[in-house]
């Protein structure tokens, strides 16, 4: 089934409900929310875009993403959300890879996005001067005929097309199927929490990323949808958003948790009107967590999932998250809690083989809401995929109750402010500067963004190190938010027998103070 249907229903059982803000401003009902989805979907009939065409979407937040959204998918197509902190060479290469036909993007980045996709496969780039409400998205489409019914979608048809990078260095496209969707939404109501007309979803992380994909089970209840007059996160705003609609559901990041809680405490916020925090995309200290719920009460619920199984994996309560009665309940709240619904989870060895309650080993899951596979990678496939298991990369282990606590993520990942850095990606990069002959990323902890990430660096020749020769250069190619917060200079980096470099040394010299390379 076309998930472009559950708003087609929504629509036609509460046509005069309002759908979507921009901040407190209401800019549609959800009659106007799929009348403008049936629009755009004609209009990309007749740019030549139908079933099984990829459409890429390279936006920040704002009240028309989910229109486009719901209009490629009425369409027939497949959406390309893209992060809107890439920078343009990186997006280029997604809408290259994916075969996208089209790219809507802010006005703002229409021009650098152009002169990056000059000379490859034929792309329409289509800019939105966006100002917060549905206009320039109307007059973008005008004159079209709307398409009156979603195209026909099998369960297995690809929805989304989600790029994540990998420890290859290149970003791999994860393909997020309709059943996918409705699996990890039917999920949600069954594991996660509840949802009704008169909840609101809060869209202060990326819409192109998991709280995008949190869009599904509001709209197919006809709750409210807002994005931040900001079009970010702020953590006065989301208190002041939530006092005003009441009954607020938003996904966080751990750090935006954290931001939250001591923006709460130095203003002696309470976050009335908070009624659901879900948060995950990376580790919570226990003490973090502890600290939020004290501030905000019982309203936080945590998710574990990937990509590659979106949002789906596993689920610790709102009840688990604020118990302190239970004999157990510090251990359960380092946990990610206990498998959701449709996954089934296992623990395995290097083969694959279970693994008993209390070892650790590999993460694995399978379900109707894991991917059937990368787009277009049957190398990585043949890793990441085992007799319809996802080989997470990621330890763990599972104790007699069910409850699964991550032991280590994948072993270079770093989680810097809830989006994921692979290594190999920034080292890239860095190599392609004349002053670099080696060079390896790691992450270093950080209070506020989790970690930040590092480089070690051997220069040629032994010359100088140029810091901001090599921020200038790292700006040049990669999003801002991947480029080193910090460069080491080394003689030599720490390798073992077989030339591979110890990253396990370059952490112990971060958290060796005193020791180790200059600084």
């Amino acid at each position: 089934m076309n998930m472009a249907v559950w708003l087609e229903r929504a629509a036609g059982a509460w046509p005069d409900a309002q759908a979507l803000f921009h901040g407190t401003t209401c800019v549609a009902d959800y009659a106007g929310f799929y009348a403008m989805a049936q629009q755009v979907a004609g209009w990309l009939q007749g740019q030549a875009i139908g079933p099984g065409a990829r459409v890429g979407l390279w936006l920040g937040n704002g009240p028309d993403y989910l229109p486009l959204l719901y209009g490629i998918w009425q369409a027939g197509a497949a959406a390309v959300p893209i992060n809107a902190k890439l920078h343009a060479r990186e997006v280029a290469w997604i809408l290259e890879n994916s075969g996208a036909g089209l790219c809507f993007v802010d006005a703002a980045a229409s021009a650098d996005l152009t002169r990056a996709v000059a000379g490859a496969s034929p792309l329409q780039v289509t800019p939105l001067a966006r100002a917060g409400g549905l206009r320039t998205l109307a007059e973008c489409v005008a004159g079209a005929a709307p398409m009156q019914c979603p195209q026909p979608r099998a369960g297995a048809d690809l929805a989304w097309l989600f790029y994540t990078s990998g420890t290859t260095g290149r970003p791999k496209g994860v393909q997020i199927t309709h059943r996918m969707l409705r699996t990890m939404a039917l999920d949600y109501l069954a594991c996660v929490d509840d949802v009704s007309a008169q909840d609101c979803a809060v869209y202060a992380a990326p819409i192109s990323h998991g709280a995008g994909l949190y869009n599904i089970m509001h709209v197919l209840k006809g709750a409210r949808h807002v994005c931040p007059a900001s079009g970010g996160f702020d953590p006065d705003e989301i208190f002041a958003l939530s006092a005003h609609f009441q009954r607020v559901h938003m996904f966080a990041a751990p750090t935006m948790v954290k931001r939250m809680t001591l923006a709460a405490q130095a203003g002696g916020q309470d976050g009335a009107g908070l009624r659901s925090v879900i948060y995950g995309g990376g580790p919570m200290y226990v003490a973090d967590i502890e600290q939020a719920v004290d501030r905000f009460g019982p309203i936080f619920i945590q998710i574990y999932g990937q990509g590659e199984c979106p949002m789906a994996i596993t689920t610790l309560s709102r009840a688990e998250v604020a118990d302190r009665s239970h004999p157990k309940w510090r251990a359960r709240l380092a946990s990610v809690g206990r498998a959701q619904t449709s996954a089934e989870l296992r623990i395995g060895d290097a083969t694959g083989q279970p693994l008993p309650p209390g070892v650790v080993g590999e993460i694995m899951v399978r379900g109707d809401a894991v991917m059937p596979g990368y787009w277009q990678n049957p190398q990585a496939n043949a890793k990441a995929l085992l007799d319809g298991w996802l080989m997470t990369g990621d330890m763990g282990f599972l104790d007699e109750d069910g409850y699964l606590t991550l032991q280590d993520r994948s072993k270079d990942l770093i989680i810097s402010g809830g989006s994921n850095i692979y290594p190999r990606e920034v080292e890239e990069v860095v190599l392609q500067h004349p002053l670099v002959e080696e060079v390896s990323v790691v992450g270093a902890p950080h209070p506020d963004w989790g970690e930040v990430v590092v480089a070690f660096v051997v220069t040629t020749d032994g010359q100088p190190l140029d810091r901001a020769a090599l921020d200038g250069h790292c700006l040049a190619h990669i999003a801002r938010f991947k480029r080193p917060k910090e460069w080491r200079h080394v003689a030599a980096l720490p390798k073992n027998n077989y030339g591979k470099v110890l990253k396990t040394t370059l952490r112990q010299w971060l958290a060796d103070a005193g020791q180790g390379p200059d600084r």
